[in-house]
C-alpha cells in the first residue's frame, strides 16, 4: 500500500489548515479592496482596452517575405 510511511510536520499541518478555512475569517480592509478593484476591474479593462485598439491593426494570413505585416500600410510603404 502506498502512502503509509509519511511524516506529518506540524507546522505544514497548521499551514495547510488555515489555508482551507481562509473563507472563514477573510474581511474586506482597504488593502483588499483595492487589490480587488485592480484585479477585477483595471487589470481587465486595461486589457481590452489594448484589444480594442490593435484589433484589425495587423494581418498575419498570407504574408510573404517583404511585404508589412499591418493591415493598413502607412504613407511612406503605399508609395513604392
Amino acid at each position: 500500500m502506498a502512502g503509509g510511511y509519511m511524516k506529518h510536520d506540524a507546522g505544514i499541518d497548521r499551514w495547510n489548515t488555515m489555508r482551507e478555512d481562509m473563507y472563514k475569517h477573510f474581511r474586506f480592509t482597504p488593502r483588499t479592496v483595492w487589490q480587488s478593484i485592480i484585479g477585477l476591474v483595471v487589470f481587465p479593462g486595461a486589457v481590452y482596452y489594448i484589444s480594442l485598439k490593435t484589433d484589425s491593426k495587423w494581418s498575419w494570413a498570407g504574408k510573404l517575405k517583404g511585404q508589412p505585416l499591418a493591415r493598413i500600410p502607412s504613407v511612406s510603404e503605399s508609395s513604392d
